[in-house]
């Protein structure tokens, strides 16, 4: 048995798409796990998988290294906040929410937690939260966090909920706990959610960008059974173009990655497409030895940038201002911005960056395409960028070109780690 069988027993069993984890990632767990039950070699290994529940169990924890902390993407929150505001009035109105995956609980104690603050009495929140990973669950159910899980400066939330345990560890409140239900679940298992599933919100982000085509469409299918008819969907960031393609419509809440239903019935997608080839990019002037200061939210650290400008002229926010309006749905004013800025300080990845979620959350997906291109012609690393691009190759049904932008990802983001 060799590493691409595993691959496959992989993708069979959790949809995993081994290419988007990086190479040599299930190699090396098979490997671990050989080790750890003493295997003679694959095929012994091989054996022991298909005939022990629990060893399957393992290799699936080997592979899955979740990443996540409280409050990631916190215009995802602000807006779930936002958005069902005008329910509270009702009082006898639970709200229902579902986190998929779930991990090690920062998601759905996040929604707890924001809702909470926004107003909610916990009685009236529902919040389910699925993952296929038994430890990942066990943590959550503990509920005890280090540091690691407590990003960013704004950390208030942490002395309202939570409560300092000494040595670097904080636990969550009761109050929060008890509107999360953990379950052990596989979204591919064909009972995963019951028919009467009816959520106002549905959280799964980056859980798609690890999936082949076939097995996004198929999960975004058991999403909308979950979904109300008038529910919003949350994605991660480079997962929006899958979402537009599959017949949703952006809700226009900028940053947050939010969809709704739409009525009429998706676009197919292409069974067949042609081999990704380079398309040829206009010339650019050569980048700046400078780097320009990152303006969109991502989980990776950002360095910080040297000023253009001389030691008497005010720093540039033009690239900050455009942000925030898109934040506020004026994005007309903040394209507008963005092409300003790179008429005056030339072309640079984030404001290339920038000016592609923009056309994106206005569904101009090939002005969104074009930027993220340019964007990755001047700075090749730009993980966003590729991200978002794969997404957009998804849509048009190029998954070769989309595997590959994914395979560049997890390779800069192999190095940087």
């Amino acid at each position: 048995m060799d590493a691409a069988g595993f691959e496959r027993w992989l993708k069979t069993t959790m949809g995993l798409d081994a290419s988007s984890v990086g190479p040599g990632v299930v190699e090396r767990a098979v490997a671990g796990r050989m080790r750890a039950t003493a295997s003679a070699d694959a095929a012994a290994y091989w054996r022991r998988l298909l005939a022990q529940p629990l060893e399957q169990q393992e290799l699936i924890e080997a592979v899955v290294v979740p990443e996540t902390w409280f409050f990631r993407g916190v215009e995802a929150f602000d807006a779930l906040a936002r958005a069902f505001a005008p329910l509270q009035a009702d009082g006898a109105r639970t709200l229902r929410l579902l986190s998929l995956p779930c991990s090690t609980g920062e998601e759905p104690y996040t929604l707890a937690m924001a809702l909470i603050d926004a107003g909610w009495a916990p009685s009236r929140l529902r919040i389910d939260a699925f993952d296929i990973s038994q430890r990942a669950l066990a943590k959550a159910a503990h509920a005890v966090y280090g540091a690691n899980s407590f990003r960013g400066r704004e950390l208030g939330y942490r002395e309202r909920h939570f409560r300092a345990l000494g040595h670097g560890r904080w636990q969550l409140s009761a109050q929060a706990r008890g509107c999360v239900r953990l379950h052990r679940a596989n979204v591919l298992d064909i009972d995963f959610l019951p028919a009467q599933a009816n959520y106002d919100a549905v959280f799964c982000r980056n859980l798609l960008i690890y999936f082949d085509q076939d097995t996004q469409v198929r999960t975004v299918g058991v999403l909308a059974r979950a979904l109300a008819p008038d529910g919003l969907l949350f994605v991660g960031a480079a997962e929006t173009g899958l979402l537009l393609s599959l017949g949703y419509a952006s809700a226009q809440i900028p940053m947050a990655a939010a969809f709704r239903r739409q009525r009429t019935p998706p676009p197919a997608l292409a069974a067949a497409p042609e081999p990704w080839r380079a398309p040829a990019l206009a010339p650019l002037p050569a980048p700046r030895p400078r780097r320009a200061a990152p303006v969109a939210r991502s989980s990776a650290p950002a360095a910080a940038a040297a000023p253009a400008t001389s030691p008497a002229a005010a720093p540039d926010t033009s690239l900050e201002q455009a942000r925030r309006l898109a934040d506020h749905g004026a994005f007309d004013r903040a394209a507008e911005l963005c092409q300003n800025h790179l008429r005056t300080h030339g072309p640079s990845a984030e404001a290339l960056y920038l000016t592609g979620l923009i056309h994106g959350a206005t569904g101009l997906d090939a002005r969104a395409e074009d930027a993220f291109r340019k964007a990755l012609y001047l700075q090749p690393d730009h993980t966003e960028s590729l991200m978002h691009l794969a997404l957009l190759l998804d849509a048009k049904g190029d998954a070769a070109g989309a595997r590959l932008m994914r395979q560049r990802a997890s390779r800069h983001r192999g190095r940087s780690g």
